[in-house]
C-alpha cells in the first residue's frame, strides 16, 4: 500500500506520514523544503520517497502526478496549506493570494487528477486536512476561513457523487481545532485553548478516513462546535470567532499579520 502525503516537511503531514509507515504503508514525501523532506525519509528508511513540489503552482501538481503514474498509489493525503492572521485590510494580498493557491488550487487539481485514478480501480482513500474553521465565517483570518469552508464543501459533494455511482473510494475531511506543532513557534502566538497533539491528530484523521467517515472531528469539543454552527445564526459565529481569534493573535507579538504554516488553527 502506497499513500502520497503532501505538507509533509512538518506538522500534521510529517506525522500523518509517520503514522502511515507504522501501519505498514509506504509513502511518498511531497513539500516544498527539499532539506526537511530528506530528513524525514532517512527517519522513515526503505518506506519512503521524496519529492519536491510546490503545489500552490498548477504546472507542479500537473507534474507531480505525471511523474508518479508508475507508482500504485491508493492513498492521497492533501495536508500543505498555510493561514494568515490580521485584519483583512492590513494583510497581504500576495500572501492571501498565495494561500488560496495553496490551501484550494493545489488541494483541488490533486484531487481531481488522483480521484480520476481511484475511480478507474474502484478502490482508494482520500483525506483533505480541513479544519473546524471550515464551518464558520472567522473574522481576523478571513481568507484561511474561507479557504477551508471551500474544503469542507468540496470534499462533501464529491463523497455524495462517489455514494450515488456506488463507487469504493473514500474520502474525507479532516476538521480538527488547534493542534500543536511547529506553528506556535514560527507565528509566535499560544493557543488561547488547549491543542490537540499533533500524533494524536494524524491518528485520528487515519482511522477516520479508513472508517469512510466524511467528517473526522478528534475531540467532542470540536463536535460541539460543529453542532453550535447548525444552531447559531453566521453573525453571533461570526462574533465569537472574532473574540477567540483576537486573544490569540495577541498573545503573540503586536504586528498585524502573522504566518501560521501546515498547522490547523
Amino acid at each position: 500500500m502506497k499513500a502520497l502525503v503532501t505538507g509533509a516537511s512538518s506538522g500534521i503531514g510529517r506525522d500523518i506520514a509517520r503514522a502511515l509507515v507504522c501501519r505498514g504503508w509506504d509513502v511518498i514525501l511531497v513539500a516544498r523544503r527539499a532539506d526537511r523532506l530528506l530528513e524525514l525519509k532517512k527517519e522513515l528508511g526503505k518506506h519512503a520517497k521524496c519529492v519536491r513540489c510546490d503545489v500552490s503552482k498548477e504546472e507542479e501538481c500537473r507534474k507531480l502526478h505525471e511523474v508518479l503514474q508508475g507508482e500504485d498509489i491508493e492513498m492521497l493525503v492533501n495536508c500543505a496549506g498555510f493561514g494568515l492572521c490580521g485584519y483583512f485590510t492590513e494583510t497581504s494580498l500576495d500572501r492571501e493570494l498565495q494561500m488560496i493557491d495553496t490551501n484550494i488550487k493545489g488541494l483541488h487539481i490533486l484531487t481531481k487528477l488522483y480521484l480520476g485514478d481511484f475511480v478507474l480501480k474502484n478502490k482508494g482513500y482520500i483525506l483533505n486536512v480541513a479544519s473546524v474553521a471550515g464551518f464558520m465565517p472567522g473574522p481576523l483570518m478571513a481568507t484561511y476561513y474561507a479557504t477551508k469552508s471551500y474544503v469542507v464543501s468540496l470534499t462533501a459533494a464529491i463523497s455524495e457523487e462517489l455514494r450515488h455511482k456506488g463507487s469504493d473510494v473514500k474520502i474525507s475531511a479532516f476538521c480538527p481545532g488547534p493542534v500543536d506543532t511547529e506553528f506556535n513557534n514560527v507565528a509566535n502566538v499560544r493557543f488561547t485553548v488547549s491543542a490537540l497533539d499533533s500524533k494524536t491528530a494524524a491518528a485520528a484523521a487515519l482511522d477516520g478516513v479508513m472508517k469512510g467517515k466524511l467528517y473526522v472531528t478528534p475531540t467532542f469539543s470540536i463536535k460541539c462546535v460543529r453542532l453550535a454552527r447548525k444552531l447559531l445564526p453566521d453573525k453571533v459565529m461570526a462574533r465569537m470567532c472574532y473574540s477567540v481569534q483576537k486573544k490569540k493573535r495577541d498573545s503573540g507579538k503586536k504586528n498585524t499579520e502573522r504566518l501560521y504554516e501546515n498547522a490547523d488553527i
